[in-house]
């Protein structure tokens, strides 16, 4: 009976300081305060729109700041939508760690062409968005110039520039795009004294690959000097303007 009663007294004490550590450690990570910001731009070798100056500027003007404050205060997901509203910055994820950090994982938008239009300058990023213009990094990716709307350059001119991302011949090849009023493209290469007029965008692809077939079968015969307009505006058509 005696054995019976000190095993009920023990476990009434186990318990008993199982709870109050429970409420001590609890206590005590409540007062723990973020000791530091650690910021990874996981892209910044090969871009430089973004700094970790430029994410601290953005905390600091929405008071946002961790560092010094208490770890149960801080609010990782209004860090990460106040970042976003930076034009440059794709996605952010906002940790914290048991060892009082707040870690931001932050990645910038990978733009795919420059468009110099009449409503200003600006880039296309791989999902069709507009970023602005950096002063700090120019992107070496195509130019489209001339006519050109946000509508046209988030719709078509992004499938366009998405097509010459994921074909390495003509992305070799075009070095720039104009853009009429009549909304006509002219495409600049890199090789042969010559302009390309592609027409519409419609069947863009189509229009392409007939034009890498006479490149590889004419072109070697009568050579890149002879012709100053290359005209594929009809389908099925190649239609040449000597010089």
């Amino acid at each position: 009976m005696a054995i019976r009663v000190i095993s009920i007294i023990i476990a009434i004490l186990l318990f008993g300081y199982i709870v109050a550590a429970a409420v001590f450690f609890k206590d005590t990570k409540q007062e723990d305060v973020c000791r530091e910001l650690v910021v990874v731009v996981k892209d910044s070798l090969d871009k430089h729109f973004v700094t970790e100056a430029d994410l601290l500027s953005l905390l600091k003007q929405a008071k946002l700041n961790p560092v010094g404050k208490p770890m149960n205060a801080i609010n990782t997901h209004k860090i990460e939508t106040q970042l976003l509203t930076n034009e440059m910055i794709a996605s952010v994820e906002a940790y914290k760690t048991p060892s009082g950090i707040i870690k931001l994982e932050v990645k910038q938008k990978m733009p795919i062409l420059r468009v110099i239009g009449v409503r200003g300058n600006f880039y296309i990023d791989s999902q069709g968005s507009t970023m602005p213009i950096s002063s700090r990094y120019a992107a070496h990716v195509p130019v489209a110039s001339g006519y050109i709307e946000k509508e046209l350059a988030t719709t078509d001119l992004y499938k366009f520039a998405l097509f010459l991302q994921e074909n390495t011949f003509w992305n070799n090849q075009i070095e720039q795009i104009f853009v009429y009023p009549d909304h006509d493209v002219i495409l600049i290469p890199r090789v042969g004294d010559h302009r390309i007029l592609l027409g519409s965008f419609d069947g863009f692809r189509g229009k392409l690959d007939n034009l890498q077939l006479f490149y590889e079968q004419a072109i070697p015969k009568m050579g890149w000097e002879k012709y100053s307009l290359i005209n594929l505006k009809f389908k099925d058509q190649i239609v040449c303007t000597k010089k």
